[in-house]
């Protein structure tokens, strides 16, 4: 299940550039006009590019076959499925609160303009340093509507484009796998690549969702690793795990 899951991602993603656009089916916010219920699925197998590609297949290369030996490949499948669905959904939730906050924002500053707060929007949403120029225009040039006017249609345009920004990639059920591997065989050392000395999977495990979990609450502009879709898929792996450990005990 594992080698087909591999081929199936790689060869959408071979696809979905020449043959389809992905936008078609990438987890947009359900208030989107490009939304589609069928985007929780489909979202799983695109991604934005080969570097992402190839974080998600390595990890599941690496970890997903002991978990297929220890559960086997139909239960494997279901475990990978319900991770990654139910990672977009809490993603979903997060995201339509951190949307609403940003219709809040966007309102508060096209009924009271000022450079200071067109600074501090640009700062928040887009990237640091981005309103700059015009704000010292808006500043300097108080008398001239233009540049009041060109800061608020700047600021509708930072809405939409964060408004209909989609989601895609295997990083949910890929954390959900991530999961699984610490909490089934805990005490296996990993000798990670960038850390040259072992470390046991459930110590790796909880140092990755506590940073996941630090950099999604303190999330800076311009980041757009969606952090609590990869804490959603770890969260649903916890509770089936779990599910499954008190209704199979003798097995597990």
């Amino acid at each position: 299940m594992v080698r087909n899951l591999l081929i199936i991602n790689v060869v959408v993603f071979i696809l979905q550039g020449n043959i389809f656009d992905a936008r078609q089916f990438a987890l947009y916010h359900f208030g989107s006009d490009y939304f589609n219920p069928v985007q929780f699925l489909t979202h799983m197998f695109l991604h934005g590019g080969w570097g992402h590609l190839f974080s998600n297949m390595f990890s599941l290369f690496i970890f997903g076959p002991m978990l297929e030996r220890f559960w086997g490949s139909q239960r494997f499948l279901a475990f990978y499925l319900i991770t990654g669905l139910g990672a977009s959904v809490l993603y979903s939730g997060v995201r339509a609160y951190e949307l609403h906050e940003l219709r809040e924002n966007t309102i508060a500053y096209i009924e009271n303009p000022s450079p200071v707060a067109f600074n501090n929007y640009m700062d928040e949403h887009l990237r640091e340093g981005s309103g700059r120029e015009l704000a010292v225009m808006m500043k300097r040039n108080p008398d001239i509507p233009e540049y009041t006017e060109q800061s608020k249609a700047v600021v509708r345009e930072v809405y939409d484009t964060i408004f209909n920004s989609p989601m895609l990639g295997a990083s949910g059920a890929v954390f959900g796998i991530l999961m699984a591997f610490g909490m089934l065989f805990p005490n296996l050392e990993l000798m990670l690549l960038f850390l040259p000395v072992p470390i046991k999977a459930k110590y790796f495990v909880m140092l990755y969702g506590a940073y996941e979990l630090y950099t999604g609450f303190n999330r800076v502009a311009g980041d757009n690793v969606a952090h609590f879709a990869h804490l959603g898929g770890m969260l649903f792996a916890y509770i089936l795990i779990k599910m499954w450990q008190r209704n199979d005990y003798r097995e597990y």
